[in-house]
């Protein structure tokens, strides 16, 4: 009992000497205590051990006075002061030491002990301490802040994404509560209180102290009581995610413009097969009025009748951005009477007049509405109805005949004619506010005469398109392919149409030639002949005015007009037909 008292005096005050009064008696007295005991010099050589102890096996078999205590075990690791964790194979012990005397010399007393529950729970906390650094590593590496608190709100860790959010280092919410935090200013609401008070996950969008606009959403994590223990709070900055959104439907709705852009461009050629353009100049005059169709302002398009006003007009409609908002209305200034042009362009109200609708009737500005109204041969139009076009095509709205309240309609106008408007503004038969705000563009068709790149693709597409039309196979000869190249067509593309549907027709042949054209205008067959070698200048210069003045009969019905298309004065022309014979 008395060796036992002094082995706890050992391990709990310190240095004690095992040789005392009681002498060896007293170390005979250790050997009989329920551990195992072993004493060493200052370097870990055993000086003393209990001869029965070595009756355990294991690691204590094998010792002896003089051998060193820690070179018996594969793993001697101090733990801390006065500690040892020690292993030989699958034997695990933990060692107790401290210092003593034995011998009158310093010694150090080893009381060992079972160890395999130390090194199971050295195991875990090794685990523990990996799982944390991942779980701190995961946290800190997180774009968007993370704010842990306890179940009082006081802050327990964030991470540095909530440097960037709100512009506040991370070290200065540790250990602060949030309610210091809203005091503060930094925060105008706390996620975490309502988390607290509703035992739930919350959202909810606030700006920050950064004045970023921020999505915080508070989630509880609860212990084995279902008592709420922390709140982890997710902190996302929503101005960038915002910027982003912003940019995203930015670029989707510029993708659907080129989109639109594209399916337009690709559908020209097929909306208006029936545009031919082979000339430089027609090439350049479609180019420009594909610019001026994505500019929403009025179009005034000029040219002799035939040369294609109308399609002109369509393929304006087809590619500019009212395509897919509205109609495109025509309306021919010059076939409607007089009486009623106005109701068919501004629509009545019932019992406007004698013979009306009792419902009333929408006029043509209403149906074009969001789209294109075409105004053909704008020339015809009475100067009474100019008054109310313009009011409509200044103000945008119309007044029906018989109403008393305006409409609001959006139209684009796009107006033709053949007719020279400003000599007739000149004379007062045209206004001229309404003609200047019709022609803000004008764009003049040249006639098929002054392109004739133009003409032979324009006779074979005519050729194809007829030979379809009627299930016919038929072709032209050479001499007729030049003869269609240099005659002048006076009345262009709609002369030219007209004559290759008559030709093909009424000709039984399968390849026609100049003997099939129509008399009036075999009398032109001979212009395209060479000049013969054989007369004088002055004979094929009266031969070649003989020609044009045949020529000009045909297409002009008085001397005056004769006069005025080849420059000259009418008296002239009226000797000139005397000379060659040429009047009735």
């Amino acid at each position: 009992m008395k060796a036992l008292l002094v082995l706890v005096l050992v391990f709990t005050y310190g240095s004690v000497s095992l040789v005392n009064k009681w002498g060896e008696e007293l170390i005979d007295g250790i050997a009989d205590v329920p551990f195992t005991i072993i004493i060493t010099d200052q370097k870990n050589m055993i000086i003393w051990m209990g001869i029965h102890q070595k009756e355990q096996g294991g690691v204590f078999h094998t010792l002896n006075i003089g051998d060193s205590l820690e070179g018996a075990f594969d793993r001697w690791s101090s733990k801390r002061k006065n500690m040892v964790c020690a292993s030989k194979g699958s034997e695990k012990y933990i060692l107790l030491w401290k210092k003593c005397f034995y011998n009158e010399e310093q010694a150090k007393a080893y009381m060992f002990g079972p160890g395999e529950e130390y090194f199971e729970l050295e195991a875990r906390v090794k685990e523990l301490d990996t799982a944390n650094h991942e779980l701190d590593a995961i946290i800190e590496s997180s774009y968007d802040g993370i704010y842990i608190t306890d179940k009082y709100g006081n802050t327990l860790k964030t991470n540095s994404a909530i440097e960037r959010i709100t512009g506040i280092p991370k070290h200065y919410y540790l250990g602060k509560n949030i309610a210091h935090l809203i005091k503060r200013g930094i925060l105008q609401e706390s996620v975490t209180q309502h988390v607290i008070e509703q035992k739930r996950t919350v959202s909810l969008v606030q700006k920050n102290y950064n004045n970023k606009e921020t999505l915080m959403t508070g989630s509880p994590i609860f212990d084995e009581k279902g008592e709420i223990d922390k709140i982890v709070t997710n902190i996302r900055d929503l101005t960038e995610l915002n910027q982003l959104n912003e940019e995203l439907q930015k670029a989707m709705l510029l993708n659907k413009e080129y989109e639109k852009e594209i399916s337009r461009l690709k559908s020209i050629s097929s909306l208006e097969p029936d545009i031919i353009i082979e000339s430089e100049k027609m090439r350049d005059l479609y180019q420009m009025t594909q610019r001026m169709a994505r500019f929403d302002t009025s179009i005034l398009i000029l040219g002799e009748t035939g040369v294609g006003k109308d399609i002109l007009a369509r393929y304006i409609y087809r590619t500019s951005s009212r395509f897919e908002k509205g109609q495109f209305v025509k309306i021919n200034c010059g076939a409607i009477p007089k009486e009623l042009i106005e109701s068919e362009l501004f629509g009545y109200e019932g019992g406007a007049f004698s013979g009306a609708n009792r419902t009333g009737k929408a006029g043509l500005f209403e149906l074009a509405h969001k789209g294109i109204l075409f105004l053909d041969e704008i020339g015809e139009l009475p100067l009474s109805v100019q008054v109310k076009l313009l009011r409509a095509v200044q103000d945008k709205e119309i007044l029906r005949v018989g109403g008393t309240k305006t409409k609001k309609v959006d139209v684009r106008i796009v107006s033709a004619t053949n007719r020279n408007l400003k000599e007739m503004v000149r004379k007062g038969e045209f206004r001229e506010d309404l003609y200047y705000r019709l022609s803000v563009v004008p764009v003049c068709i040249p006639p098929l005469r002054e392109r004739k790149d133009d003409i032979l693709p324009l006779v074979y597409f005519l050729l194809n398109a007829y030979n379809q039309k009627y299930y016919l196979s038929k072709k032209l000869d050479q001499k007729l392919h030049d003869f269609l190249l240099h005659y002048e067509w006076p009345g262009n593309v709609r002369e030219l149409s007209n004559l290759m549907e008559r030709m093909l027709l009424t000709v039984p042949k399968d390849i026609l030639g100049m003997d099939d054209l129509p008399d009036d205008y075999k009398s032109f067959c001979k212009l395209a002949d060479e000049p013969s070698l054989d007369l004088s200048l002055k004979e094929i210069a009266e031969q070649a005015e003989k020609k044009a003045l045949e020529k000009a009969l045909v297409h002009y019905g008085t001397t005056y007009e004769i006069a005025r298309k080849l420059k000259t004065s009418q008296a002239t022309i009226v000797r000139k037909l005397q000379k060659y014979k040429l009047t009735e």
